[in-house]
């Protein structure tokens, strides 16, 4: 009995570390459709056309609970639901970006999850001047019907600097 009691346990133990394993899995790759889908907005270094920017930011949209909120600080604005993350996503404010996030720190609580990302994007003003910005990006995420969406969205952008100029005087 008390073999079978241990037994019991170890399993419950290694369903549990397992599922925290599939659950950052399942994190990290929703943060790769989301930076996948901005960057999909650009085609050589152009905005795409209308009608594909309104089904690119109705993907984005998706990968938000209803009630999420997309925070980008004072030049990007805040956006509350889906409805006004698509409309935010309809209308990029760069002519070109590619995101990438690194050192993803996560922290799961059941069906809630913080994580804290590094992101570096090279980008390209409507202008047309070639930039750098670098910063982080603060996640809150919920598990709706046993998907992982984002809930709260955050972005702290640490510099944006021409890229000629470098960041030194950013």
């Amino acid at each position: 009995m008390a073999d079978d009691a241990a037994l019991e346990r170890r399993i419950q133990q290694l369903e549990a570390r397992l599922a925290r394993v599939e659950d950052v899995a399942a994190i990290q790759t929703l943060k790769a459709r989301y930076g996948e889908l901005a960057d999909l907005r650009y085609r050589r270094g152009v905005v795409d056309d209308p009608v594909r920017l309104e089904q690119v930011a109705g993907e984005i949209a998706e990968l938000f609970t209803e009630d999420a909120i997309w925070e980008g600080g004072k030049v990007l604005g805040t956006c509350s639901g889906r409805d006004q993350i698509r409309e935010r996503f309809q209308t990029p404010t760069l002519s070109f970006a590619w995101h990438y996030f690194v050192k993803p720190k996560i922290d799961i609580d059941g069906e809630t999850a913080r994580a804290t990302w590094d992101v570096l994007a090279p980008c390209t003003t409507l202008d047309g001047r070639p930039h750098w910005m670098a910063g982080a990006e603060d996640d809150e995420y919920r598990k709706v019907d046993g998907v992982w969406l984002h809930s709260r969205l955050q972005l702290r952008v640490v510099f944006m600097a021409p890229y000629d100029q470098g960041w030194k005087k950013a």
